[in-house]
């Protein structure tokens, strides 16, 4: 049963939390189970955040599910495993997406997954395409690095076609090369399991994120670790590279 909290209890709800679901591996094998063990475990924690989520009010929750790093190192069983545990969990949330007005979308190279897999995420995306409430953004064989490398080229290739001008280039253009051009950038990344790092993770979107990194594992960050973090990034004075105070509330 998910705790939910009345969202005036906050004093500012961030907009959009992106999140490094890390830790479930280590779950697993600090209690001598398989890996796959604690991905299962990490699903159950996934569908409550989300839940969580859409319910205070976000308009949109990103979260790091698969790294392009892991799409080359992991062994090729956790992988299958894996590609078979995001079908079957997109699947299976597909009422509670249309029941809560969630929409899906991804970010990353999804067309390198196996064929049912991709059916199953176009299928979702198509269901929820005209959801109006919060967003539910996969990072699926994402990495940032990459993600600017492919806008830069693609503005460069723009530019050879005479569609742009070097002199055109902005921050605002930049961006919209980006996988998902009309993306907010984060207010809040939390990171789980006490990593000081990160990961290769929306490194253009997160310039000015408020970060919070807690020890806890992803398999037990519960909802109140989650209103923990809501609360750290409300008592924030957010000055975005300036000095008077510049947090947002809408």
């Amino acid at each position: 049963m998910i705790e939910f909290r009345d969202p005036k209890e906050f004093k500012i709800i961030p907009r959009h939390v992106a999140i490094i679901m890390d830790g479930n591996g280590r779950w697993a094998t600090s209690q001598n189970w398989l890996r796959t063990k604690g991905h299962n475990q990490g699903v159950q924690t996934v569908r409550k955040i989300t839940e969580l989520s859409s319910y205070l009010g976000l308009e949109q929750l990103t979260l790091y599910s698969l790294s392009s790093e892991n799409w080359l190192s992991r062994p090729k069983l956790e992988l299958k495993f894996l590609m078979n545990l995001l079908k079957s969990y997109v699947k299976s949330e597909q009422p509670t997406m249309m029941k809560n007005n969630i929409k899906l979308i991804t970010i990353g190279h999804v067309e390198e997954f196996p064929k049912d897999v991709l059916k199953v995420l176009d299928e979702t995306k198509k269901m929820t395409s005209e959801n109006t409430g919060m967003i539910l953004c996969l990072a699926l064989n994402y990495g940032s690095r990459q993600e600017i490398v492919e806008a830069a080229q693609a503005f460069s290739q723009d530019v050879k076609e005479g569609a742009k001008e070097v002199k055109d280039l902005n921050e605002n253009l930049f961006a919209s090369y980006l996988y998902q051009p009309k993306m907010l950038d984060p207010d809040l990344l939390i990171r789980t399991a006490g990593e000081m790092r990160i990961s290769n993770y929306l490194l253009w979107q997160i310039s000015y994120s408020e970060i919070y990194v807690t020890d806890k594992l992803w398999p037990d960050f519960c909802e109140e670790d989650f209103y923990l973090a809501l609360e750290s990034f409300s008592n924030r004075e957010r000055r975005f590279g300036g000095l008077q105070n510049l947090n947002r509330t809408s």
